[in-house]
């Protein structure tokens, strides 16, 4: 357990980093999953308007650290490939 004031603090910290992450994380994952039932669907416009809804929703998230670029880039990646291929 921590012991310092400033262990204390920063122990403090990291459980409010961890929710607000946890929270983030979850709703990109929403927006992928809202992708992936409209390529299930075969539907291709329904497809293509939550991909690019969650495009930026998942760069937003390299931003705040959530993920690493590269894995969003990949993700982004092969989730347009799938769309494309739905013709």
């Amino acid at each position: 357990m921590a012991n310092t004031p400033q262990s204390k603090k920063r122990a403090r910290q990291n459980e409010r980093r961890f929710a607000v992450n946890k929270a983030r994380r979850s709703r990109i994952r929403t927006f992928i999953r809202k992708v992936e039932e409209a390529i299930e669907s075969g539907d291709k416009d329904a497809a293509t308007s939550a991909l690019r809804a969650a495009q930026p929703e998942m760069m937003r998230g390299v931003t705040r650290g959530v993920f690493h670029k590269n894995t969003a880039s990949r993700k982004i990646s092969r989730l347009s490939a799938r769309v494309k291929a739905l013709g």
